[in-house]
């Protein structure tokens, strides 16, 4: 096999409370990748996408963790990585970890299929990197492993799949954008104590919630008392969207990864239709373009356009 076409999905990160540990795959939208090997050793980034994407093999997340693979592979390989970006970059559902663990898993399938899924975590991880300014694994690690993972360690990597219940996601997205990167710097460094016991009760809550297919478990730990408070106010009438919501019938949500998109879990198609409804409004409101998804979680991760 010298070429191969791959689809790689959204992902929504810290899942609440679950800051850099907690984070679940999406079926709708995803990336489009196709990778093809050359007879040279060169990587090259050809971009299919309305969005400007750096071209330059040290710049490009996907570029830069193929690179990583080769480098382990111990061979010289080269690869053309065509990418047609459905996911909007700064989107908050992980659009750089789709072009990052999608390369890796598509060269992998055309180098023999030699590194298993933690390792190519591993690469995407130096794909994430240049994006955001840090190695973290709560959006690649359930773009390639599927359904809801829990990033345990990074240093040992060490990723948990976690089975869950049907859950329909509404997810909207306010036409603006933020960087990861930027995000992250409005963080505090330190926490209460009192806070992070807090947190840890939550996390453990939905864990558990998660296993047991207990939705009042779940929704009653969807909150974050760490992390929504400070960027939150990034985001345009987030507190609106996120109680309407629940209003509406949602078991909760919150941030996905670092904004500027919102995502509400509803345990039934219907509910979460009514949720985009209940966004939609808002938004319309106060006059700000925005993007609407309706999904379920995608229980299998990339996979092969066939």
């Amino acid at each position: 096999m010298n070429e191969i076409t791959i689809l790689s999905p959204a992902t929504v990160a810290n899942f609440v409370c679950g800051y850099d540990v907690l984070g679940f795959a999406l079926n709708e939208p995803y990336d489009e990748m196709t990778l093809r090997l050359r007879d040279d050793s060169e990587i090259k980034i050809i971009n299919k996408s309305d969005y400007d994407l750096p071209l330059e093999p040290e710049k490009n997340v996907a570029s830069v963790a193929v690179m990583s693979l080769v480098e382990r592979f111990g061979k010289k390989v080269g690869f053309d990585i065509e990418i047609t970006k459905n996911i909007k970059p700064g989107s908050g559902i992980g659009s750089s970890s789709a072009s990052a663990a999608g390369a890796v898993v598509a060269a992998n399938i055309l180098l023999g299929d030699i590194f298993d899924k933690k390792t190519l975590v591993d690469f995407a991880m130096d794909g994430e990197n240049i994006a955001s300014g840090s190695r973290h694994a709560d959006n690649v690690g359930p773009c390639i492993y599927g359904g809801v993972t829990l990033v345990r360690s990074i240093n040992p990597l060490d990723i948990v799949s976690l089975s869950s219940p049907e859950l329909f996601v509404t997810i909207v997205h306010p036409q603006i954008e933020i960087k990861t990167s930027d995000a992250r710097k409005i963080l505090q460094p330190r926490v209460f104590l009192k806070d992070a016991i807090k947190q840890w009760g939550n996390v453990a809550g939905l864990v558990a919630g998660l296993l047991q297919n207990d939705y009042e478990l779940i929704s009653r730990s969807l909150e974050d008392f760490l992390i929504e408070p400070k960027r939150s106010i990034l985001i345009p009438a987030f507190d609106e969207v996120k109680q309407k919501s629940i209003e509406t019938g949602s078991l909760g949500g919150g941030i996905s990864g670092s904004g500027p998109s919102i995502f509400m879990l509803s345990k039934d198609e219907k509910t979460a239709r009514n949720v985009e409804k209940t966004m939609s409004e808002i938004y319309t409101r106060i006059g700000l373009d925005f993007h609407t998804y309706v999904s379920t979680i995608n229980k299998y991760g990339i996979k092969n356009d066939e």
